[in-house]
């Protein structure tokens, strides 16, 4: 039987609810890995450099379609948690329609822009030639990329997550076949890499389109709609934790490439984007058990059940705190490896790599509170507090911690940046949890 939002959630059925968004980030981090992994090991650290320089751009742009997906599901969510389904469809369209338009805008932005961008970075020579090449090859598809992760939300709330994960493997296969095809065999480089990623964030986009805008099964369809600004303006601020984390990651993460060009040179960047790949990979389990609760957290929030947002919110950080030290003991015995299948080829690059993973994973038991924290308030439909989280977890305290360790602690000063960060966020959202328990009772 179907599980629906409405229904009371024990931890097994909870489990399978959210394994399927959990599943669907995991993978979606495992087809940009093998981006670098083809990268690196067939075309060189330059090349794999450059994607490491040039990733924060294209992911904080790609980042709009999360703040629309997340804050919006939240709303149509809580909509259809108070019984009015079309109306419900109507915020559902609109989200999607003005997703298209910004994603078109954006990428024509993107093509002109990016390469005074990567110069301001510190890029140069054939460093800089890639970085471009890769870009511009790649906001081709941008749309199609803020569509895809538009969908990972309404997927959830459209009782659909399976369909959801069916769409981000259909991407992630035809971009990692691609890669092997376009690099291993026929040799296009750092292209093929870009092109390959191109075809599968068009599947990853497109596919959802067709589903939603025929009569289907789920909750939601796309259909005729009208501009409101008033549910823009909501979506986008219920959503600006979703949006503030990924923007601001891209300007921390150039600043932390800034920082290792400037202590380790390109063996530093290589090392990082190393650490980062694996990085995504992890932390996908918190971000995917965040979407997958989320629509269900609105609706009863929506339909006033404080008794199960209790069992939810008890549930949750159960989960979190469980994952979270299984995570951080699996980084310490794969960080050798993990370093060795990506930059295996430079003994240097190699220690480096794996000293720098075996610091950073330490937060690893402190982000997946905050994530949750973050993601919870957008689903209580208060983006103020979850923007706030984010805000401070992804710009002021690592941006301030990565400026001011390397000074006292040199590159390890970079490595333990992020722990040390994720830490002096958890006290924020604890806070939050505690000041806010008595307004929305989940405690």
């Amino acid at each position: 039987m179907q599980i629906q939002l409405s229904d009371h959630f024990t931890l097994n059925k909870l489990l399978k609810f959210v394994l399927p968004s959990i599943i669907m980030m995991i993978f979606t981090s495992i087809y940009g890995v093998v981006d670098g992994l083809f990268v690196s090991n067939f075309v060189g650290r330059t090349a794999f450099a450059a994607i490491n320089l040039v990733m924060p751009l294209l992911m904080g742009l790609s980042a709009i379609g999360f703040m629309i997906g997340t804050g919006g599901s939240a709303i149509v969510a809580k909509t259809l948690g108070e019984n009015e389904p079309e109306k419900a469809n109507e915020y559902f369209s609109f989200l999607v329609y003005a997703t298209l338009i910004g994603g078109l805008l954006f990428s024509l932005s993107g093509f002109f822009f990016v390469k005074p961008l990567v110069t301001a970075l510190g890029a140069e020579g054939e460093l800089l030639n890639n970085c471009v090449l890769y870009a511009r090859i790649s906001f081709a598809s941008l749309t199609f990329f803020m569509l895809q992760n538009v969908f990972q939300s309404f997927f959830v709330t459209a009782e659909k997550p399976k369909l959801g994960l069916f769409v981000i493997i259909a991407a992630g296969v035809t971009n990692m076949i691609l890669d092997f095809l376009f690099i291993a065999v026929l040799n296009f480089g750092l292209a093929g890499a870009a092109l390959a990623t191109v075809c599968g964030e068009c599947i990853g986009g497109l596919i959802p389109i067709f589903y939603f805008s025929r009569n289907n099964s789920s909750k939601l369809k796309l259909g005729k709609t009208h501009f409101n600004l008033k549910i823009l303006i909501k979506t986008c601020t219920n959503g600006s934790s979703e949006l503030m984390t990924n923007l601001s990651s891209s300007i921390v993460n150039s600043i932390y490439n800034y920082q290792l060009m400037k202590f380790a040179g390109e063996n530093g960047v290589a090392a990082y984007g190393t650490i980062m790949y694996v990085n995504f990979i992890f932390i996908a389990i918190f971000l995917g058990y965040s979407i997958g609760s989320a629509p269900i957290i609105s609706f009863h929030y929506g339909a006033k059940n404080d008794n199960e947002l209790k069992n939810l919110f008890k549930k949750s950080i159960s989960l979190i705190g469980s994952w979270g030290i299984m995570l951080f003991v699996i980084a310490q015995l794969i960080a050798g490896p993990l370093a060795k299948l990506f930059v295996g080829y430079n003994a240097d690059l190699f220690l480096m790599t794996k000293h720098g993973f075996q610091i950073f994973c330490f937060a690893f038991l402190i982000n997946g509170f905050n994530i949750f924290g973050s993601s919870f308030f957008t689903a209580l439909n208060n983006g103020l507090i979850s923007a706030a989280i984010s805000f401070l977890r992804t710009l002021v305290f690592q941006l301030s911690v990565v400026l001011i360790l390397p000074m006292i602690l040199g590159i390890n000063g970079i490595w333990i940046s992020v722990a040390i960060a994720e830490l002096l966020t958890l006290c924020v959202t604890v806070t939050c949890l505690i000041r806010k328990r008595k307004v929305y009772h989940y405690i």
